[in-house]
């Protein structure tokens, strides 16, 4: 059911609400946010879309000389988060950004994916459903409040307390979830120390994205909160396992049917033409939008053999060793899993990219490459070539590179979003290639 100003309102009065947070996210996929006081007269300027803001302050948003950007606030997005202080509890609103002309302004990754779904629409299909699967670590602060790499457990996959001792931090963090309104599915400890993942239930993509990064701040939250930092970084440490946000995707039709399900599927896998040709899309340009799921310098150190992070191009029903599997689950629960995309990647830019390339499979009729179903991480190069299996990038750099040559991938992030995106990444690289390592020094100090 919607959420009118009338309940926000309400809930102001009711639950003694003395802030609101207006959010949004940068290309980059930081939440931002404007706090103002829950005061008649800001409430109503925020309510009816008058709420302003510097633009020019904002990672790839705008230059000084066009600074001003209005707040549009999604009211079904508003929340409550359930701690506060001796000043009162705060709320916070999801909000659209728009131009003074009150155009939606081209480089809002939230206004962006809007697009990519009335694409969907125009080609026939009623929603887009998303479940994500994001994974973080737990580390430990020092005496100053600082993160450290130093884990609180020795727990492995699965692991029940006393080995995983950040068991009461997860329940906490699952608690708070539910409180706001997530459905909670599963709570666990992930393969490496440290390491967690909480799973909440799919949703239509925009609220899915916006989940996600209500997700993120909640887990940093309450983290800190029990003296423990979460961060969201792919690989933090060497030799273990990174973390990954696997994606389950589904398409639905216009008659509220799942488009990715047909039980009279010649091949017998009870996938639909619309599901192998999304998924041809998905494979197919799966090189070139590797910046886009994967966008740090860091997301490469994930994406290597040995860790269960997908490395290789590919699809299959059970295995897990390829970039797309698809879940035993048929029926309205017919999905499929982008094992690549990594919780750095800005949801809005990652799912609008991939819904736009999933639409181009279809409209140009794109077909799945045969399933690999034996593990490829056993497969020699020889056997790989033969089958067709191709390697993702293996550097921020080159992911940079495919990204420019793809035009279904560029015009699904729109002009402005795709220069300033490329063009920040283009310097993260710079700063990175040019720096020297602690590996550098120790492996070619004595050395030469």
């Amino acid at each position: 059911m919607a959420i009118t100003v009338a309940d926000i309102k309400r809930d102001i009065q009711e639950k003694n609400v003395t802030f609101i947070r207006l959010m949004f996210t940068d290309i980059l996929g930081i939440m931002k946010n404007v706090e103002i006081p829950a005061t008649e007269e800001q409430v109503d300027k925020v309510l009816s879309n008058k709420a302003m803001f510097d633009g020019s302050s904002i990672e790839g948003f705008v230059r000084i000389n066009e600074s001003d950007m209005y707040l549009y606030p999604d009211l079904n997005t508003w929340t409550i988060f359930p701690w506060g202080d001796e000043n009162g509890r705060v709320a916070g609103l999801i909000c659209d950004i728009y131009t003074t002309e009150g155009e939606p302004f081209a480089g809002d990754p939230r206004g962006n994916l809007k697009k990519a779904l009335r694409h969907m629409e125009a080609a026939g299909f009623s929603s887009f459903n998303l479940g994500p699967e994001p994974e973080f670590f737990l580390f430990k602060l020092d005496e100053f409040g600082n993160p450290t790499l130093e884990v609180n457990d020795k727990g492995g996959y699965f692991d029940l307390a006393p080995t995983d001792l950040a068991d009461n931090t997860r329940r906490e963090i699952v608690n708070v979830l539910t409180e706001m309104g997530f459905e909670v599915e599963a709570s666990h400890h992930e393969v490496a120390v440290g390491q967690h993942e909480i799973d909440f239930k799919y949703a239509d993509v925009l609220k899915a994205c916006d989940n996600i990064q209500i997700f993120k701040l909640v887990v940093k939250t309450i983290a800190r909160k029990h003296g423990m930092y979460a961060t969201f970084m792919a690989k933090p440490k060497f030799g273990i396992a990174g973390s990954g946000m696997h994606c389950n995707m589904s398409l639905f039709d216009k008659d509220g049917n799942n488009a990715f399900f047909d039980p009279e599927d010649p091949r017998g896998m009870q996938l639909s033409q619309t599901a192998y040709h999304f998924l041809g899309g998905l494979i197919h340009h799966a090189y070139n939008y590797t910046a886009i799921t994967n966008p740090t310098v860091n997301s490469y150190k994930r994406l290597v053999p040995g860790f269960e992070a997908p490395v290789y191009i590919a699809w299959a029903g059970k295995n897990r060793s390829p970039l797309v599997r698809v879940p035993a689950s048929r029926g309205m629960g017919t999905r499929l899993e982008l094992r690549s995309v990594d919780p750095t990647a800005n949801p809005y830019l990652a799912m609008a990219v991939l819904l736009e390339v999933g639409l181009s499979g279809i409209e140009n009729r794109i077909d799945a490459p045969a399933p690999v179903e034996s593990n490829i991480y056993a497969m020699s190069d020889e056997e790989r070539r033969e089958a067709g299996i191709t390697d993702l990038p293996s550097t921020l750099h080159n992911a940079l590179k495919a990204l420019r040559k793809d035009e279904v991938v560029r015009a699904a992030l729109g002009e402005h979003i795709y220069t300033n995106f490329v063009e920040a990444k283009k310097i993260e690289w710079a700063s990175y290639a040019t720096y020297v390592s602690q590996w550098e020094i120790d492996n070619y100090l004595d050395m030469y």
